[in-house]
């Protein structure tokens, strides 16, 4: 039941996205050099490494590490990059990855291929067995202010909670929380 929502979920939404991200491709190629999309190692279902798309919000030249760990972050954002990631349409790209089965629409956000202590922690406590989502429970408890414990802790509540309802649950709160822009970092 889960996956037939994701590909019914993203198949709608990248219909009605459709003309949205074909302006936003052309915004992120008028205003730097570079990709429109860039694609991000990614740990997925079994920390198994799968390439996630995203519209380039950063300069090609800033280093590829989580934002939150960067001393300066806005100095690799491109004219246009603190508009999409505030507004959260720097994830529209994702739907690929709902569709070809890497992503679901709600599950753990997806670690960088480098966040060793996140990977360790959430195999530890049986995280990977979920395959990640375009939004999930850390992601609205808090996003990237919460440490990799509070992460982790929240990806376990998901673990134990699952459900068709909690999902929609989680969904609900998620486009709130976009239409407000509450917690969305930049």
């Amino acid at each position: 039941m889960k996956r037939g929502f994701d590909l019914l979920f993203a198949f709608a939404c990248g219909l009605l996205l459709l003309v949205p991200a074909i302006f936003i491709s052309v915004f992120v190629r008028c205003s730097s050099r570079g990709p429109i999309i860039y694609w991000s190692d990614r740990v997925g279902l079994q920390n198994r490494i799968f390439k996630m798309p995203k519209f380039r919000t950063m300069r090609i030249e800033a280093p590829e590490v989580a934002t939150h760990l960067l001393a300066n972050p806005h100095k690799w954002l491109t004219p246009i990059g603190e508009f999409l990631r505030r507004t959260s349409l720097d994830e529209l790209p994702q739907i690929w990855s709902i569709l070809r089965g890497d992503m679901s629409i709600v599950g753990p956000r997806p670690a960088l291929f480098n966040q060793y202590d996140l990977i360790a922690l959430r195999t530890k406590n049986g995280v990977q067995q979920l395959k990640p989502g375009l939004t999930g429970w850390a992601q609205i408890n808090g996003r990237d202010r919460l440490t990799i414990q509070e992460k982790v802790k929240l990806d376990i509540e998901y673990l134990e909670r699952r459900s068709f309802k909690f999902d929609l649950q989680i969904l609900w709160i998620t486009l709130k929380k976009v239409a407000y822009k509450d917690g969305i970092s930049h």
